[in-house]
């Protein structure tokens, strides 16, 4: 018999909702894919480099002239000022950013807060390595953090806080006024690390800019900021993305990355090398999923499901607490299966399961899709 690692690990939500929507023919607005294609650009930039024959490893690190990029583009953005080669490092993918800088720093017995509902890869990188997990609830309509609570959980044990924002799947913004309070809980405790999720970075709505970890002196020299070009240029399936972090920091979240994938993708370095060399690229972004949230909002002001306002991601909430009463996995069951379109219950994301009659929709699909979904959600008239 194998002793498992992690007993009470099933299969992903985000699994069992795709699954759900094959069966039953649904459309897909749970998992966070898009269904649009990359930028033709790109796609020819990576053939290129293939056919130039960089297929082979690619420094450890990552390759000098996407590091270089990065770091000018994190200066101009952040007003950070980084050694590209000894404080970023290419991953593939976030995930594997997150559970290499977790596994770097956390030992058995170490507490992690973490702020729910949070993305299921934290607490099972947490406790594969034998740390524990503290976790840190927010609620409807708004999803703040109340920094005076989240402190009381922070004590000598804590290692580590792993923040998320822009917040999958809330849709909110950590503000400057959040970054205040963490400084505070910050000088608190010397030996306190922050792991900043920030894949979203560049999808932000209504005019707000997204506040990076990397632009506060008082919490750079213990924190690590993750992000993701699968997000960023709608090619998740090619699990490339980075972590930032000083230099002391680095070079432990390099011993264990070197041991795991040693290096990312070569031939995608270079191509993303070359094409981050144009900014528009990335600053289109935020009016381009704009427009995917409103259309979403559009289509289910005809509906019970009410929106809560998404401010950033490619998701939103929804609340159907006056249309059912049933839990959200059982919500988001029928909606599946009787309406045709699958979502994601939240309850899902939360360690003691909190349900607050909401799910989760990725809007990152094509417009035709989306209008399709919501020919099918007017159905939810009928039942009510």
């Amino acid at each position: 018999m194998i002793k498992s690692k992690l007993p009470e690990t099933g299969t992903t939500i985000f699994s069992v909702m795709s699954k759900m929507a094959q069966e039953y023919d649904a459309i897909n607005l749970s998992q966070g894919f898009p269904n649009f294609d990359v930028d033709t650009d790109l796609i020819d930039l990576v053939s290129d480099h293939m056919l130039r024959g960089h297929n082979q490893y690619a420094p450890m690190g990552g390759l000098t002239q996407l590091q270089e990029v990065l770091a000018d583009k994190i200066l101009r953005l952040y007003n950070r000022r980084l050694s590209p080669n000894s404080e970023i490092t290419i991953t593939a993918g976030a995930t594997q950013a997150i559970f290499t800088a977790i596994t770097a720093l956390v030992h058995p017995g170490d507490e992690v807060v973490i702020v729910e509902p949070a993305y299921d890869c934290y607490r099972p990188a947490i406790e594969i390595n034998g740390g524990i997990v503290r976790p840190f609830a927010l609620h409807k309509p708004d999803f703040k953090i109340y920094w005076s609570e989240l402190a009381d959980l922070v004590n000598e044990k804590t290692k580590m806080i792993i923040l998320n924002s822009p917040h999958n799947p809330t849709g909110q913004l950590l503000e400057w006024e959040d970054y205040d309070e963490l400084i505070r809980l910050v000088e608190k405790h010397p030996d306190l690390y922050v792991l900043s999720d920030e894949v979203y970075e560049h999808i932000t709505f209504d005019g707000h800019a997204h506040e990076s970890i990397l632009s506060f002196d008082a919490l750079w020299p213990r924190c690590m900021a993750t992000f993701s070009f699968g997000k960023t240029f709608h090619a998740t399936g090619w699990k490339t993305g980075y972590i930032v972090a000083p230099e002391y920091i680095s070079t432990e979240i390099r011993k264990v990355h070197q041991y795991n994938v040693f290096c990312a993708n070569a031939p995608i370095q270079f191509a993303l090398a070359d094409y981050l060399e144009n900014d528009e690229k990335w600053k289109r972004l935020p009016a381009f999923y704009e427009k995917k949230r409103n259309l979403m909002e559009e289509i289910l002001a005809s509906t019970p499901l009410e929106p809560i306002k998404s401010l950033g991601t490619y998701y939103l909430m929804a609340d159907f607490s006056s249309f059912s009463k049933q839990s959200d996995t059982e919500f988001a069951e029928w909606m599946t299966k009787e309406i045709g379109v699958a979502v994601i219950p939240p309850s899902a994301f939360y360690s003691d399961g909190l349900d607050e009659g909401i799910v989760r929709i990725c809007f990152a699909k094509k417009d035709e899709t989306l209008l399709q979904a919501g020919e099918r959600l007017q159905k939810m008239a009928s039942y009510v």
